[in-house]
Formats: C-alpha cells, structure tokens, sequence
C-alpha cells in the first residue's frame, strides 16, 4: 500500500468489506450511508474516501456500476485489525459450546481429526483439513500380520493414539501363519510403546549385536521394514472435508479452469502437507491467515489459509505436531473461521493433556 489510510477510511473499508462478505454484492456510497453511517457520514463523503481507498489499491470496481468490492490487499488489512475488535463473548461461547457439542464421545486420533475436518467444513463453509503426526511420532500397540495368499500378507499396526494403518506386502518368498504369528508376537511382546521410528533403529542394531539369532529375527525385521517403510513412517494423515463447498460457489468467484487445478491440488494429499509445514511453525500456537497461496502452489491462488499447528497425542510440544485449517475464498466470515481454528486446535492440545470439557468425552 503506498500511502498509510486515516481511521475513518478504515472504518468505512471495514463496513465495506463486512457488507461484501454477508452479501457478495459491490457497496456503494449510497448504501454504506443509510446502512453502517446513517446519520454520520454523508453519501458524499463515503464516495471521496471510497475513491481514496481505490488510489490506494485497497477497492476495486468489478464492472462499470457505483460499487466496489475489496482487494486482497484490503482483505489483508482486514485480517490484521480483526485482534484489535471487541468481539462479543456471547457468540463465541456459542461457537465452542457448538464445536464441544461435535466432538462429543469422539476418542482415538483418527475419529478426532476426521471430526475435525468436517467441523471446520461446516463452520466455513470451505474446506476443512486436519493433519496429524508423521506416524514416526507415534508409539506402537499392536501389530498383527495374516496371510492373504502365497507370498501375499497383510499388516496392520495400531499405534496408542488410536491410528490404524493396514498395508498389503508383496514378499519374494512365502510365510506361514505359524511365522506371521511368531513374528508379530516378538513384536508386540519387545516393542509396544515404542516409538515407531525406535523399533526400527533397535531391530537393526539387534540384528548388528546377536547375528547368532539373526534368522529367529529375520521374519520379524522384514515384515516390520515392509509394514513401515521409511517413507511411510513419516508420511502424515490428511483429512479432508468440504471441497464441495468450493464447487458450490459462484463462478464469478473461481473461474471454472482454475477451480478444476484447485481441486486437483487439494487432493494431492502430499501436496497439503508441504504448503502447511511452508507456512505453518509448529512452535507457535497462534492462528495464522495467509493470502499468498499461490507462491508455494500456483493452483491455489484466490484462496486463503487459516491454520494453527496442533499437538495431537502427547503432550510434549516437539513431538506429535500435526495442523488443522480452513481453506476458503477471500470473501469469508475471517473472525468466526479463526475462533474455529484456534478453539479445535486448543481442544486437541487439552485431550493430549488429558484436560477436556464434560461435553467431550460424555
């Protein structure tokens, strides 16, 4: 912005862009001064400053009528000053006492960030998304291997936090159930509670220090390094919900091209996880909106990310780090969709604790 803007071109912005996201119509003069200014400013004076407000890149005028609707850079001032409003505590009691009300009886890391997502969907009306742990932060409670067929055996794992991840490996060779069961056994009975990343650094040094019995732990090692490969073990799980939301919205909004590239980058789960952890840092807790997408992912731009990092499952802040967020068009409710963020993220880090409000867990 080129030039600093007075108070009252700050309010009547502010008026400007709250009438443009309930109605997603253009504001003109007129309508600002019987409305947010009756009897304060004349329709006269609002079109002066509203014409100041465009010299300054922060009104744009969409076709030739007498209103304006907000640039991005206007909805960045917006955001800025949103912790500086007096918001009334009644409506957001309401939102937490709405959102404590979702998660009721919801247990187990998996049930609560798909919750998440879906609560933060219906919240914004955009996309939800909850991201949890790299599954290397997580401690093991129970695997169990069964044979599908020749050379063909399903694992499944079981982390304390309630994941549940299952993989089909393809062997060169062919185990019996009698294997599977005493391999899956000396894996439960050494390692549960184990940090996932941890039994594979102890089997390989087990391996290293008792090679007389290594072929008692040759079934083992193999499976588990199959089960949770190194890549695997640090890929993270990604909830979405909501995308609908962004096909229902105007195409005067998104252009239908740019939509299809939006929707093809929100579900390139990979994706996500690289545009949060660019923006998002885990060792703050704050809220964060960021207007910029499209310089980490060109498909993304005309959106905006609300997101706060959440600590799922521990309560030890360097480990079990995972994301929840709202991804939506600029015209959006900014203060209700980052109470949202902030509260589920809050709520998170309480069930981590073991510290959570009577409507969670009845």
């Amino acid at each position: 912005m080129a030039r600093p803007i007075t108070t009252r071109q700050r309010e009547i912005l502010t008026a400007i862009i709250d009438s443009y996201i309930t109605t997603g119509e253009p504001v003109s003069s007129g309508a600002l001064a019987q409305t947010a200014f009756a009897k304060t400013f004349s329709s006269a004076t609002i079109r002066n400053e509203m014409a100041e407000l465009a010299d300054a890149g922060l009104l744009e005028q969409p076709h030739t009528s007498a209103g304006r609707i907000p640039s991005a850079e206007a909805f960045r001032l917006y955001v800025a000053t949103l912790t500086g409003r007096n918001t009334p505590d009644a409506p957001r009691t309401a939102l937490q006492s709405r959102i404590d009300t979702s998660f009721a009886g919801i247990a187990g890391e998996s049930a609560l960030l798909e919750r998440t997502s879906h609560v933060l969907a219906a919240l914004s009306s955009g996309v939800g998304l909850a991201i949890g742990a790299a599954a290397s932060t997580d401690l093991l409670e129970h695997i169990h291997f069964s044979r599908l067929a020749s050379q063909r055996i399903l694992a499944v794992v079981v982390t304390r936090s309630g994941m549940v991840r299952d993989r089909v490996l393809a062997l060169d060779h062919d185990l019996s159930s009698v294997q599977l069961e005493t391999a899956a056994n000396f894996l439960n009975e050494h390692f549960r509670g184990w940090n996932i990343d941890r039994v594979r650094t102890e089997l390989a040094r087990r391996v290293e220090q008792e090679r007389s019995a290594y072929r008692q732990l040759s079934d083992a090692v193999e499976l588990w390094s199959r089960a949770i490969p190194t890549d695997t073990a640090q890929q993270q799980a990604v909830y979405i919900d909501g995308v609908a939301n962004l096909i229902s919205l105007p195409q005067s909004l998104l252009e239908r091209d740019r939509l299809r590239q939006m929707l093809a980058a929100l579900e390139e789960k990979q994706r996500l996880i690289e545009l949060l952890n660019a923006y998002i840092d885990a060792r703050q807790d704050s809220v964060r909106v960021i207007f910029d997408l499209d310089q980490q992912d060109p498909n993304m731009a005309g959106l905006v990310l609300i997101a706060a990092p959440a600590r799922i499952g521990t309560d030890n802040p360097e480990t079990a780090l995972g994301t929840v967020a709202i991804i939506g068009p600029q015209r959006m409710h900014y203060q209700s969709a980052i109470d949202a963020v902030g509260y589920i993220a809050r709520l998170l880090q309480r069930n981590a604790t073991g510290e959570l409000p009577e409507s969670f867990t009845s």
